[in-house]
């Protein structure tokens, strides 16, 4: 629903009535995955899509009865051999939809919801868990959580609840992302087990580029376009500008290894380094690889790559910490052009996020959609959280 939040931000302003349908899980092929939402209000207008089309017009009247009846629901589309012709995703895939109505004169759901979809825009972090599956008065109920385990909104009369709910999104949080969380029939304290989504709104992951090139022009719209907040690195003013780098959100005019000394980064951040001048990268690469970061990349030809990792292993780095390096930089697409060479890093990127080989789908026999699975095959993780509780 998160990703959707700008729109849904100004229908509440507005005091819209409406109903957002949200992918709750996935199994096998599907072109969405949890947190993607589509939204419908009174008017029939449509934000949003949570299949790629495949089921959209199904969704939208479950929508629009959602509206009028306010039930919330959990609603499953698959594909079936017997039923080609029926609803479904042609890909093969299932997916979960929760399909939830929020009303003007519901002023609390309304104010919690609002909080959530604020985040995002202002960069705060805060997990918003919704029941999903359990008594029909508590579906749909919300509550959310900021990093602090300050709480907005819950499930009635059941603090208990609350404070499990609250301990197991905050656990989630501090990964980010969204994911579905069960909770057995006897912490729920409400007879059933409970199926909750948690969906996180964390600041944009970092992107820093380092060198003031033409190729790192390219590679800041590319991180920009991926969601990244993209901060470009040189030690040369004449190069590092505005005017150079219109797309960046940060130019910073520095010695590059100075410069990565004093600002923070985390686990979801992404260092590309371009400058491929060893008075620059010899430092710069040398504490890189020793920080908590997602990825390390380096632009250089093959020999430029050895020579500079013998200069790294002068100054002091191991072999595992080389193992690291992403050298030369990117997928091998055939790429010249800066534009080219930009999509390239990008896709290395991607697939090291991802998970993914980095080559033809045409030519891999590994699912195109990773990591998904369905409401049904999910064991319960109630153990996990106590320890955040």
């Amino acid at each position: 629903m998160l990703d959707i939040a700008d729109e849904l931000n100004r229908w509440l302003e507005r005091g819209r009535d409406f109903a957002v349908a949200t992918v709750v899980a996935v199994s096998g092929s599907a072109p969405r995955q949890p947190g993607a939402a589509l939204a419908i209000d009174r008017e029939g207008t449509a934000i949003g899509s949570v299949s790629g089309g495949c089921v959209e017009g199904a969704v939208y009247e479950l929508c629009r009865e959602a509206l009028e009846d306010g039930r919330t629901r959990l609603e499953r589309f698959g594909y079936s051999d017997d039923e080609a012709f029926a609803v479904g995703l042609t890909c093969g895939g299932v997916i979960d939809i929760l399909i939830a109505p929020v009303r003007y004169r519901d002023r609390a759901e309304r104010e919690v919801l609002a909080a959530a979809l604020t985040a995002p825009a202002t960069g705060e972090a805060a997990a918003l868990a919704r029941i999903v599956s359990g008594p029909a008065e508590l579906m749909g109920r919300a509550l959310l959580v900021r990093p602090d385990g300050r709480r907005q909104g819950g499930f009635g009369a059941r603090p208990e609840l609350d404070r499990i709910v609250a301990g197991a999104a905050l656990a989630h949080l501090n990964a980010g992302g969204t994911a579905t969380l069960e909770i057995d029939e006897e912490d729920s304290r409400c007879g059933v087990p409970l199926t909750l989504l948690v969906e996180s709104s964390v600041p944009a992951p970092r992107m820093i580029i380092f060198g003031a090139i033409d190729f790192a022009s390219a590679l800041v719209r590319m991180g920009a376009f991926l969601g990244y907040h993209v901060t470009v690195c040189d030690a040369r003013p004449v190069f590092t500008t505005a005017a150079r780098f219109p797309d960046a959100d940060e130019i910073v005019v520095e010695w590059p290894h100075h410069y990565l000394e004093r600002t923070v980064v985390d686990g979801r951040t992404v260092l590309c380094v371009l400058t491929h001048d060893p008075k620059f990268d010899v430092p710069l690469l040398h504490l890189a690889l020793r920080l908590p970061v997602a990825y390390v990349g380096a632009m250089g030809s093959r020999r430029t790559h050895l020579e500079r990792n013998e200069r790294l292993r002068e100054a002091g780095s191991t072999e595992e910490e080389l193992a690291r390096l992403r050298s030369p930089i990117g997928l091998d697409l055939g790429a010249r052009t800066p534009e080219e060479v930009a999509v390239s890093i990008a896709a290395e990127i991607v697939a090291d996020r991802r998970g993914g080989g980095g080559v033809s789908l045409a030519e891999s026999y590994t699912p195109i959609h990773r990591g998904a699975d369905t409401l049904a095959q999910r064991g319960s993780r109630t153990a996990e959280w106590r320890a955040y509780c």
